[in-house]
Protein backbone atom coordinates (compact mmCIF):
# COMPACT_ATOMS: atom_id res chain seq x y z
CA UNK A 1 0.00 0.00 0.00
CA UNK A 2 1.10 3.11 -0.86
CA UNK A 3 3.01 5.22 2.19
CA UNK A 4 1.08 8.54 3.32
CA UNK A 5 3.50 11.30 3.70
CA UNK A 6 3.76 14.55 5.72
CA UNK A 7 4.71 17.35 3.73
CA UNK A 8 4.17 20.29 6.13
CA UNK A 9 1.80 21.30 8.83
CA UNK A 10 1.41 24.98 9.88
CA UNK A 11 -1.28 26.76 12.39
CA UNK A 12 -2.57 30.26 13.48
CA UNK A 13 -1.77 31.37 16.59
CA UNK A 14 -4.93 30.46 19.43
CA UNK A 15 -6.68 33.72 20.48
CA UNK A 16 -9.22 33.90 23.24
CA UNK A 17 -12.46 32.84 22.27
CA UNK A 18 -14.62 36.09 23.11
CA UNK A 19 -15.17 39.68 21.54
CA UNK A 20 -11.79 40.93 22.94
CA UNK A 21 -10.39 37.93 21.72
CA UNK A 22 -7.31 39.07 18.48
CA UNK A 23 -8.42 36.97 16.00
CA UNK A 24 -12.66 37.81 16.46
CA UNK A 25 -12.85 39.80 13.62
CA UNK A 26 -12.13 36.93 11.31
CA UNK A 27 -14.97 34.60 9.88
CA UNK A 28 -13.74 30.89 10.05
CA UNK A 29 -13.86 30.97 5.98
CA UNK A 30 -11.43 33.86 6.00
CA UNK A 31 -8.75 32.04 8.93
CA UNK A 32 -9.16 28.71 6.94
CA UNK A 33 -8.36 30.66 3.63
CA UNK A 34 -5.33 32.19 5.59
CA UNK A 35 -4.28 28.76 6.41
CA UNK A 36 -4.50 27.14 2.87
CA UNK A 37 -2.70 30.08 1.69
CA UNK A 38 0.33 29.87 3.96
CA UNK A 39 0.26 25.66 2.84
CA UNK A 40 0.14 27.28 -0.42
CA UNK A 41 3.08 29.16 -0.35
CA UNK A 42 4.84 27.38 1.64
CA UNK A 43 5.25 24.59 -0.62
CA UNK A 44 4.78 26.33 -4.12
CA UNK A 45 1.10 24.78 -4.88
CA UNK A 46 -0.49 25.89 -8.53
CA UNK A 47 -3.36 24.51 -10.11
CA UNK A 48 -4.46 21.20 -9.59
CA UNK A 49 -1.79 19.89 -7.14
CA UNK A 50 -3.90 18.56 -4.38
CA UNK A 51 -6.71 16.12 -4.74
CA UNK A 52 -9.10 17.82 -2.31
CA UNK A 53 -8.86 20.01 1.01
CA UNK A 54 -10.56 18.09 3.53
CA UNK A 55 -11.67 20.72 6.61
CA UNK A 56 -13.26 19.93 10.00
CA UNK A 57 -15.37 21.60 12.11
CA UNK A 58 -17.92 21.06 15.01
CA UNK A 59 -20.23 23.78 14.83
CA UNK A 60 -21.37 23.75 11.41
CA UNK A 61 -23.95 26.78 11.39
CA UNK A 62 -24.42 30.02 10.12
CA UNK A 63 -21.27 31.39 8.97
CA UNK A 64 -19.57 28.07 9.91
CA UNK A 65 -22.53 26.03 7.90
CA UNK A 66 -22.49 24.79 4.60
CA UNK A 67 -19.67 23.19 3.31
CA UNK A 68 -16.81 25.55 4.49
CA UNK A 69 -14.34 23.57 2.94
CA UNK A 70 -15.49 24.32 -0.18
CA UNK A 71 -16.06 27.85 0.69
CA UNK A 72 -12.68 28.05 2.31
CA UNK A 73 -11.45 26.85 -1.25
CA UNK A 74 -12.59 29.95 -3.18
CA UNK A 75 -11.51 32.33 -0.68
CA UNK A 76 -7.61 31.30 -0.72
CA UNK A 77 -5.40 31.75 -3.98
CA UNK A 78 -5.93 27.56 -4.39
CA UNK A 79 -7.23 26.82 -7.82
CA UNK A 80 -10.51 26.15 -8.13
CA UNK A 81 -10.61 23.10 -9.88
CA UNK A 82 -9.92 21.73 -5.84
CA UNK A 83 -13.21 21.35 -4.42
CA UNK A 84 -13.84 20.80 -0.70
CA UNK A 85 -15.05 18.54 2.18
CA UNK A 86 -16.42 19.53 5.53
CA UNK A 87 -16.39 17.07 8.46
CA UNK A 88 -17.36 16.94 11.96
CA UNK A 89 -16.55 14.07 14.12
CA UNK A 90 -16.50 16.92 17.34
CA UNK A 91 -13.67 17.43 19.11
CA UNK A 92 -11.85 14.93 16.68
CA UNK A 93 -12.78 16.77 13.47
CA UNK A 94 -9.12 18.38 12.29
CA UNK A 95 -7.88 14.63 12.82
CA UNK A 96 -10.12 12.71 11.15
CA UNK A 97 -9.51 15.08 8.12
CA UNK A 98 -5.84 14.20 8.43
CA UNK A 99 -6.94 10.41 8.72
CA UNK A 100 -8.89 10.46 5.63
CA UNK A 101 -6.55 12.17 3.76
CA UNK A 102 -4.07 10.01 4.59
CA UNK A 103 -5.94 6.95 4.31
CA UNK A 104 -7.40 8.16 0.33
CA UNK A 105 -3.82 8.62 -0.62
CA UNK A 106 -2.48 5.29 0.66
CA UNK A 107 -5.90 3.48 -1.42
CA UNK A 108 -4.39 5.37 -4.51
CA UNK A 109 -7.11 7.64 -4.36
CA UNK A 110 -5.23 11.00 -5.45
CA UNK A 111 -1.81 11.79 -4.57
CA UNK A 112 -1.64 14.60 -2.62
CA UNK A 113 -4.65 16.27 0.11
CA UNK A 114 -4.61 19.25 2.22
CA UNK A 115 -6.50 18.31 5.74
CA UNK A 116 -7.13 20.45 8.88
CA UNK A 117 -9.26 22.53 10.11
CA UNK A 118 -11.30 25.75 12.11
CA UNK A 119 -13.02 26.81 14.96
CA UNK A 120 -14.14 30.83 15.69
CA UNK A 121 -15.65 29.69 19.02
CA UNK A 122 -15.85 33.50 20.14
CA UNK A 123 -18.28 33.87 17.12
CA UNK A 124 -19.68 30.77 16.79
CA UNK A 125 -20.54 29.63 19.87
CA UNK A 126 -20.04 25.96 20.98
CA UNK A 127 -23.62 24.33 20.92
CA UNK A 128 -25.29 26.43 19.00
CA UNK A 129 -26.23 24.00 16.21
CA UNK A 130 -28.25 21.97 18.45
CA UNK A 131 -26.76 18.07 18.89
CA UNK A 132 -29.53 15.96 18.59
CA UNK A 133 -28.01 13.97 21.47
CA UNK A 134 -28.65 16.91 23.96
CA UNK A 135 -31.80 18.41 22.52
CA UNK A 136 -33.94 15.41 22.08
CA UNK A 137 -35.43 14.17 24.75
CA UNK A 138 -36.01 10.24 23.58
CA UNK A 139 -32.14 9.76 22.36
CA UNK A 140 -30.94 11.62 25.69
CA UNK A 141 -33.09 10.09 27.77
CA UNK A 142 -31.85 6.69 26.38
CA UNK A 143 -27.83 7.55 26.64
CA UNK A 144 -27.74 9.06 30.05
CA UNK A 145 -26.39 12.04 28.43
CA UNK A 146 -24.90 14.62 30.55
CA UNK A 147 -22.53 17.82 30.05
CA UNK A 148 -19.20 17.03 29.16
CA UNK A 149 -18.06 18.83 32.28
CA UNK A 150 -19.60 15.98 34.20
CA UNK A 151 -18.33 13.39 32.33
CA UNK A 152 -15.03 14.49 33.30
CA UNK A 153 -16.19 15.03 36.59
CA UNK A 154 -17.20 11.27 36.39
CA UNK A 155 -14.12 10.08 35.21
CA UNK A 156 -12.00 11.73 38.33
CA UNK A 157 -14.29 10.19 40.61
CA UNK A 158 -14.36 6.78 38.82
CA UNK A 159 -10.32 6.80 38.44
CA UNK A 160 -9.92 8.48 41.68
CA UNK A 161 -8.29 11.25 40.25
CA UNK A 162 -8.12 14.54 42.66
CA UNK A 163 -8.72 18.12 42.65
CA UNK A 164 -4.80 18.34 43.60
CA UNK A 165 -3.93 15.98 40.85
CA UNK A 166 -5.67 17.44 37.88
CA UNK A 167 -4.62 21.37 39.15
CA UNK A 168 -1.43 19.85 39.31
CA UNK A 169 -1.60 19.25 35.63
CA UNK A 170 -3.13 21.99 34.74
CA UNK A 171 0.05 24.11 36.41
CA UNK A 172 2.60 21.88 34.08
CA UNK A 173 0.46 22.46 30.92
CA UNK A 174 1.17 26.20 31.64
CA UNK A 175 4.84 25.99 32.02
CA UNK A 176 5.61 23.40 29.57
CA UNK A 177 3.27 26.06 27.16
CA UNK A 178 5.39 28.32 28.38
CA UNK A 179 8.53 27.52 28.17
CA UNK A 180 8.40 26.30 24.43
CA UNK A 181 7.39 29.83 23.17
CA UNK A 182 10.16 30.92 25.31
CA UNK A 183 12.54 28.16 23.21
CA UNK A 184 10.77 29.27 20.11
CA UNK A 185 9.61 25.24 19.51
CA UNK A 186 6.45 26.48 17.62
CA UNK A 187 8.20 29.11 15.01
CA UNK A 188 7.94 26.89 11.76
CA UNK A 189 4.26 26.08 11.94
CA UNK A 190 2.80 29.04 13.76
CA UNK A 191 2.09 31.32 11.20
CA UNK A 192 1.50 35.42 11.34
CA UNK A 193 -2.30 36.30 11.17
CA UNK A 194 -2.76 39.44 9.20
CA UNK A 195 -5.29 41.64 8.21
CA UNK A 196 -6.17 42.88 5.02
CA UNK A 197 -3.89 46.18 5.46
CA UNK A 198 -1.01 43.67 6.09
CA UNK A 199 -0.73 44.59 9.78
CA UNK A 200 -0.07 41.60 12.65
CA UNK A 201 -3.37 40.51 14.43
CA UNK A 202 -1.80 37.89 16.24
CA UNK A 203 1.46 36.07 16.30
CA UNK A 204 1.44 34.38 19.51
CA UNK A 205 -1.14 31.82 21.46
CA UNK A 206 -2.94 34.51 23.47
CA UNK A 207 -5.14 32.43 25.93
CA UNK A 208 -2.01 31.07 28.17
CA UNK A 209 -1.83 32.03 31.60
CA UNK A 210 2.18 31.03 32.81
CA UNK A 211 2.11 32.69 36.09
CA UNK A 212 -0.80 29.84 37.27
CA UNK A 213 0.37 28.01 40.30
CA UNK A 214 -1.39 25.33 42.60
CA UNK A 215 -2.49 28.66 45.02
CA UNK A 216 -4.46 30.71 41.66
CA UNK A 217 -5.83 27.74 40.53
CA UNK A 218 -7.03 26.58 44.46
CA UNK A 219 -9.47 29.41 44.79
CA UNK A 220 -11.54 28.30 41.89
CA UNK A 221 -14.60 27.01 42.42
CA UNK A 222 -15.54 23.57 40.92
CA UNK A 223 -17.44 24.63 37.37
CA UNK A 224 -19.64 21.88 37.03
CA UNK A 225 -20.66 21.20 40.59
CA UNK A 226 -24.14 23.43 40.54
CA UNK A 227 -25.14 22.08 37.28
CA UNK A 228 -24.51 18.46 38.81
CA UNK A 229 -26.71 18.86 42.07
CA UNK A 230 -29.28 21.72 41.39
CA UNK A 231 -31.78 21.31 38.41
CA UNK A 232 -31.95 19.44 36.06
CA UNK A 233 -29.33 17.25 38.43
CA UNK A 234 -27.02 15.85 35.99
CA UNK A 235 -25.34 14.04 38.64
CA UNK A 236 -28.58 11.74 39.34
CA UNK A 237 -28.42 11.00 35.88
CA UNK A 238 -25.18 9.72 35.96
CA UNK A 239 -25.49 8.08 39.19
CA UNK A 240 -28.72 6.48 37.82
CA UNK A 241 -25.42 4.75 35.07
CA UNK A 242 -22.52 4.22 37.12
CA UNK A 243 -24.54 3.22 40.36
CA UNK A 244 -21.18 1.73 42.43
CA UNK A 245 -20.28 5.16 42.68
CA UNK A 246 -21.48 7.02 46.00
CA UNK A 247 -21.54 10.83 44.52
CA UNK A 248 -19.58 12.86 42.04
CA UNK A 249 -16.85 14.30 43.17
CA UNK A 250 -16.16 17.69 40.67
CA UNK A 251 -12.93 18.51 40.44
CA UNK A 252 -12.82 20.52 37.38
CA UNK A 253 -12.88 24.53 36.79
CA UNK A 254 -11.79 26.69 34.06
CA UNK A 255 -8.09 26.13 35.49
CA UNK A 256 -7.94 22.67 34.72
CA UNK A 257 -10.45 22.73 32.12
CA UNK A 258 -9.52 23.50 27.79
CA UNK A 259 -9.86 27.10 26.79
CA UNK A 260 -12.32 28.59 24.36
CA UNK A 261 -10.48 29.73 21.60
CA UNK A 262 -10.42 30.44 17.81
CA UNK A 263 -7.71 28.81 15.72
CA UNK A 264 -7.37 26.48 12.35
CA UNK A 265 -4.59 24.53 11.49
CA UNK A 266 -3.33 21.96 7.87
CA UNK A 267 -1.56 19.35 7.05
CA UNK A 268 0.22 18.97 3.19
CA UNK A 269 -0.09 15.33 2.60
CA UNK A 270 0.74 13.38 -0.02
CA UNK A 271 2.58 10.12 -1.49
CA UNK A 272 5.67 10.03 -3.00
CA UNK A 273 5.79 10.79 -6.62
CA UNK A 274 3.84 13.88 -5.31
CA UNK A 275 6.96 15.31 -3.43
CA UNK A 276 8.97 14.23 -6.41
CA UNK A 277 7.23 16.22 -8.77
CA UNK A 278 6.98 19.33 -6.42
CA UNK A 279 10.31 18.99 -5.00
CA UNK A 280 9.29 18.56 -1.42
CA UNK A 281 10.89 16.22 1.02
CA UNK A 282 8.72 14.51 3.01
CA UNK A 283 9.21 15.23 6.97
CA UNK A 284 7.28 12.58 8.47
CA UNK A 285 5.27 8.55 7.36
CA UNK A 286 1.16 8.24 9.05
CA UNK A 287 2.02 5.08 10.08
CA UNK A 288 -1.48 4.36 11.58
CA UNK A 289 -5.10 6.01 12.01
CA UNK A 290 -7.94 4.52 14.59
CA UNK A 291 -11.19 5.92 15.55
CA UNK A 292 -13.56 4.12 18.27
CA UNK A 293 -17.12 4.80 20.03
CA UNK A 294 -17.33 4.09 23.57
CA UNK A 295 -19.73 4.70 26.40
CA UNK A 296 -21.37 7.98 25.89
CA UNK A 297 -22.12 9.08 29.13
CA UNK A 298 -18.65 9.12 30.39
CA UNK A 299 -17.84 9.90 26.89
CA UNK A 300 -14.21 11.23 27.41
CA UNK A 301 -12.41 7.86 28.14
CA UNK A 302 -12.07 7.33 24.29
CA UNK A 303 -8.27 7.78 23.98
CA UNK A 304 -7.50 4.30 25.95
CA UNK A 305 -9.45 2.12 23.55
CA UNK A 306 -8.61 3.95 21.17
CA UNK A 307 -4.79 3.27 21.53
CA UNK A 308 -5.05 0.27 22.60
CA UNK A 309 -6.96 -0.07 18.90
CA UNK A 310 -4.71 1.54 16.87
CA UNK A 311 -1.59 -0.44 18.55
CA UNK A 312 -3.29 -3.60 17.72
CA UNK A 313 -4.11 -2.76 14.47
CA UNK A 314 -0.06 -1.39 13.71
CA UNK A 315 1.00 -4.33 15.77
CA UNK A 316 3.02 -2.32 17.86
CA UNK A 317 3.24 -1.62 21.83
CA UNK A 318 3.04 1.41 23.68
CA UNK A 319 6.87 1.10 24.90
CA UNK A 320 7.07 1.72 20.95
CA UNK A 321 6.10 5.26 20.80
CA UNK A 322 8.75 7.80 21.95
CA UNK A 323 6.15 11.01 22.42
CA UNK A 324 2.45 11.56 22.76
CA UNK A 325 -0.03 13.87 22.17
CA UNK A 326 -3.36 13.86 24.05
CA UNK A 327 -5.45 16.58 24.30
CA UNK A 328 -6.57 18.15 27.23
CA UNK A 329 -10.68 18.47 26.90
CA UNK A 330 -10.03 18.06 30.48
CA UNK A 331 -7.38 17.28 33.36
CA UNK A 332 -8.67 13.78 34.06
CA UNK A 333 -8.57 12.64 30.65
CA UNK A 334 -4.66 12.64 30.39
CA UNK A 335 -4.90 11.42 33.94
CA UNK A 336 -6.64 8.23 32.53
CA UNK A 337 -4.28 7.82 29.78
CA UNK A 338 -1.43 8.16 32.11
CA UNK A 339 -3.04 5.67 34.51
CA UNK A 340 -4.08 3.24 31.50
CA UNK A 341 -0.74 2.77 30.06
CA UNK A 342 1.42 3.60 32.64
CA UNK A 343 3.28 6.65 30.57
CA UNK A 344 6.12 8.62 31.59
CA UNK A 345 3.83 12.34 32.26
CA UNK A 346 7.22 13.62 30.64
CA UNK A 347 6.98 12.06 27.10
CA UNK A 348 2.97 13.71 27.26
CA UNK A 349 2.01 16.79 25.45
CA UNK A 350 6.09 17.96 25.84
CA UNK A 351 4.96 21.58 24.86
CA UNK A 352 1.42 22.10 27.41
CA UNK A 353 -2.12 21.35 25.74
CA UNK A 354 -5.30 22.74 25.61
CA UNK A 355 -4.99 23.44 29.11
CA UNK A 356 -3.28 26.45 28.96
CA UNK A 357 -2.81 26.69 24.95
CA UNK A 358 -7.07 26.69 24.35
CA UNK A 359 -9.00 23.79 22.27
CA UNK A 360 -10.28 25.09 19.13
CA UNK A 361 -12.69 22.59 18.29
CA UNK A 362 -12.64 21.79 14.85
CA UNK A 363 -8.61 22.95 14.30
CA UNK A 364 -7.12 20.91 17.28
CA UNK A 365 -6.44 17.24 15.78
CA UNK A 366 -4.91 18.69 13.11
CA UNK A 367 -3.05 21.02 15.55
CA UNK A 368 -1.49 17.74 17.70
CA UNK A 369 -0.12 16.30 15.05
CA UNK A 370 1.63 19.18 13.82
CA UNK A 371 3.13 19.80 17.22
CA UNK A 372 3.81 16.35 17.56
CA UNK A 373 5.74 16.37 14.43
CA UNK A 374 7.58 19.36 15.20
CA UNK A 375 8.58 17.93 18.46
CA UNK A 376 9.52 14.55 16.73
CA UNK A 377 12.10 16.46 14.84
CA UNK A 378 13.32 18.79 17.74
CA UNK A 379 14.12 16.35 20.25
CA UNK A 380 15.42 13.45 17.41
CA UNK A 381 12.98 10.96 18.55
CA UNK A 382 11.42 8.37 15.86
CA UNK A 383 7.66 7.61 16.59
CA UNK A 384 4.59 9.61 18.33
CA UNK A 385 0.85 8.83 18.72
CA UNK A 386 -1.78 11.94 18.87
CA UNK A 387 -5.71 11.05 20.70
CA UNK A 388 -8.01 12.83 21.37
CA UNK A 389 -11.31 12.33 23.21
CA UNK A 390 -14.63 13.23 21.18
CA UNK A 391 -18.14 14.27 22.48
CA UNK A 392 -20.76 11.93 22.22
CA UNK A 393 -18.36 8.92 23.43
CA UNK A 394 -15.47 8.26 20.81
CA UNK A 395 -11.90 7.97 20.77
CA UNK A 396 -9.95 8.91 17.59
CA UNK A 397 -5.77 8.36 16.86
CA UNK A 398 -3.01 9.00 14.77
CA UNK A 399 0.56 7.18 14.96
CA UNK A 400 3.46 9.26 12.62
CA UNK A 401 6.77 8.24 12.05
CA UNK A 402 9.37 11.11 11.53
CA UNK A 403 11.62 10.39 8.16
Amino acid sequence: MTDALIYDAVRSPRGKGRPDGALHELTAVTLSAKILDAIRERNGLDGHAVEDVIWGNVTQVGEQGGCLARSAVLASGLDQSIPGLAINRFCASGMEAVNLAANQIKGGAGQAYIAGGVEMMGRVAMGSDGAAIAVDPGLAMKTYFVPQGISADIIATEYGFTREMADALAVESQARAAAAWADGRFAGSVISIKDQNGLTILDRDEYMRPGTDMATLGALKPAFKDMGETMPGFDKIALMKYPHLERINHVHHAGNSSGIVDGAAALLIGNAEFGQAHGLKPRARIRATAKIGTDPTIMLTGPVPVTEKILRDAGMSIGDIDLFEVNEAFASVVLRFQQAFGVDPSLINVNGGAIALGHPLGATGAIIIGTLLDELERSGKSVGLATLCIASGMGAATIIERL
